[in-house]
């Protein structure tokens, strides 16, 4: 028989089977030798207290071998040769997803992708921090995997009302991640691994006669009398059929080409602010209540934090245990940050965002001649600003976390995982007032609820501006196609309808369901 059960253990007892199959025995009190296996369902850490504790839900195989029943079944993805083609622009978590619901309901994806494949994108990312040179096609936030790719590949989602999340983890398992992320309560599967999973997907599309072309940037949309009916690319190429628009928060290049054609564009809010990264153990002893940090059998720490300042938000983003702050800007004359963790989340440091939230009516009046495009020319602003101010490199500039809230400058900036190199450099003075000010203040909240956490070994990286679109592309809620335009079908983070691989997959999903239900093939979005 099989029994599930739920037990709560120490970090030591969950990081052995035996142990646990033990404990597992005593709660069912039968003898530990009738136990073949156990299987882990769920797993999650309680650092509420003093004493960590760890959570497991589990199956134990009981006078019975343990059988290899998937906790999410795999996926059959049949031919689409000769099928019906649709265009999927983007080859990020919304772009691959929307691609293979395609072909899980019959329709060929012809996903064009402006950047280069995974693995070709290393030298230019590498590049960046070397020289400082940056290819506005291919970086941290373009080119296949979008940027997730190598910013980390974080899976937790608070976005499960869409769609299945198990779903989602399931085909990333099917596609060569760890079974781990369908247990961990926060899934992770690090930059390092996240690649060789997304070449698998690309390998899944084209064995099933999908395509997926690189280098092919689309400069403009093919209009027939109101409805879209295919692309034209940079180096001339068209493509025919209806288009999911998968492009990514930071493709602003898309945004213009949108708004020159008159499509509808809305203004939305976001957040920006600096990187912050602590030495990692000050974060494992803060989070486990132990001057002599995380010992042997727990993870890297994590946290997350928001408050309330002056009427606006001020939190945590992205949060990166055992990670490195990038360089991630996606074109010449910018200066932007973000974080990622490998899988083992083993360096020496911990970083996340933290950031403001910003509404279209906080922006100086300058910016209202722009109209609906006025936060994205604010971000371009920021962002070069931030580039002067690193006298026009990628060596970032950069203040300790104390110094920042009293209003100081730094003379000497510690050691950071910042390949590209840090600058000391007046955050506290150079940041738009309204961000400064606030953060300084949240600080100081977040520091009263985590003793320690406010120091001058931790230190503020700026801009952090890439936490979501500076606009939305709206769509019908229930057709999920541009309500002005029939065959547009805005995807994921840079239509403003997701935030993180998981949401981005999820929505790629739903655009794919929706698209093949307008074209007949589907008569219920499932």
């Amino acid at each position: 028989m099989i029994e599930e059960l739920q037990i709560r253990v120490t970090p030591r007892v969950a990081a052995s089977d035996d142990a646990i199959k033990g404990v597992a025995a005593s709660e069912l009190r039968v003898d530990s030798r009738r136990i073949s296996g156990i299987r882990i369902i769920k797993r999650s850490i309680d650092a509420r207290k003093r004493q960590v504790m760890v959570n497991l839900k589990l199956r134990a195989y009981v006078d019975q071998p343990l059988t290899d029943d998937y906790l999410v079944p795999p996926i059959e993805y049949k031919p689409v040769d000769g099928s019906r083609q649709a265009v999927v622009v983007g080859a990020g978590p919304g772009g691959l997803f929307a691609a293979l619901r395609l072909i899980e309901l019959g329709v060929k994806p012809i996903v064009l992708e402006r950047g280069k494949d995974v693995k070709s994108r290393r030298v230019d990312v590498a590049r960046i921090s070397r020289e400082s040179i940056i290819d506005p096609d291919s970086n941290y936030c373009f080119g296949e995997g979008g940027a997730g790719a190598y910013s980390d590949g974080k899976l937790y989602t608070r976005s499960k009302k869409r769609g299945s999340v198990e779903r989602i983890l399931g085909i990333f398992v099917q596609h060569g991640a760890s079974e781990n992320i369908l247990v961990d309560a926060h899934p992770h599967i690090g930059s390092d691994r996240l690649p060789a999973v997304i070449e698998c997907m690309r390998n899944t599309i084209i064995g099933c006669g999908g395509e997926v072309l690189f280098n092919h940037r689309v400069t403009a949309l093919t209009l027939t009398d109101g409805e879209v009916t295919g692309v034209t690319c940079a180096n001339g190429e068209c493509f025919e059929g209806p288009v999911i628009l998968a492009t990514g928060h930071s493709a602003r290049d898309v945004y213009e080409m949108l708004h020159g054609l008159h499509i509808n564009l809305e203004p939305k809010g976001l957040a920006i602010g600096v990187r912050l990264e602590h030495p990692q153990h000050i974060i494992d002893q803060i989070q486990y209540h132990n001057p002599a940090g995380r010992g042997e059998y727990l993870p890297a720490a994590e946290y997350s934090f928001v408050t309330q300042v002056d009427g606006r938000g001020v939190y945590s983003f992205c949060m990166c245990p055992g990670g490195v702050v990038v360089p991630a800007a996606s074109a010449p004359g910018q200066l932007v940050v973000n974080g990622m963790s490998p899988s083992r989340r083993d360096t020496y440091w911990a970083n996340s965002g933290m950031v403001v939230e910003i509404h279209p009516e906080d922006l100086p009046p300058q910016y209202a001649q722009h109209g609906v495009m006025a936060m994205m020319r604010f971000l371009q602003d920021v962002e070069a600003r931030a580039f002067e101010q690193a006298g026009r490199t990628q060596c970032a500039g950069a203040q300790r976390m104390l110094d920042f809230i009293e209003g100081r400058p730094s003379k000497l900036i510690p050691p950071s995982s910042y390949p590209a190199g840090l600058q000391p450099s007046r955050l506290d003075q150079w940041l738009p007032s309204y961000v400064s000010g606030r953060l300084r203040k949240g600080f100081k909240t977040f520091g009263r609820a985590a003793r320690g956490f406010v120091t001058n070994d931790a230190i503020v990286i700026g801009v952090e501006t890439r936490t979501s679109s500076p606009l939305r592309i709206p769509r019908d809620q229930l057709t999920l196609c541009h309500p002005d335009i029939k065959g547009l079908y805005p995807c994921g983070e840079g239509a403003g309808f997701a935030g993180g691989i998981v949401s981005s997959a999820i929505d790629g999903e739903r655009c794919a369901e929706a698209l093949c239900n307008q074209l007949g093939l589907l008569t219920t979005i499932q």
